[in-house]
């Protein structure tokens, strides 16, 4: 289990257009495997970046934020007290 909070953030583009930024996962999980599965699953678009404060941050294109935040307490990464949702 990891012990530090996981942020799932909704932050706005442009106009309408939304993009979702997963931070604070642990280190020792297979993070392009798991932007492989949201990208097929949830049919969208998305990257890693590293960050010197943050480590390394998931971002998808879209409103993902629930789907993401259903995918990480089913499949055991983290549980609902380890998880905080910012964003609109």
């Amino acid at each position: 289990m990891n012990a530090k909070t996981v942020t799932i953030q909704l932050a706005q583009r442009t106009g309408r257009k939304y993009f979702t930024s997963i931070t604070g996962l642990a280190d020792d999980l297979d993070k392009p495997k798991i932007l492989s599965h949201f990208k097929k699953t949830y049919k969208c678009n998305g990257f890693i970046v590293s960050n010197d404060v943050l480590g390394e941050v998931i971002t998808l294109t879209g409103d993902q934020k629930q789907n993401v935040y259903r995918f990480l307490i089913d499949e055991k990464v983290c549980i609902k007290e380890e998880i905080v949702l910012r964003g609109i």
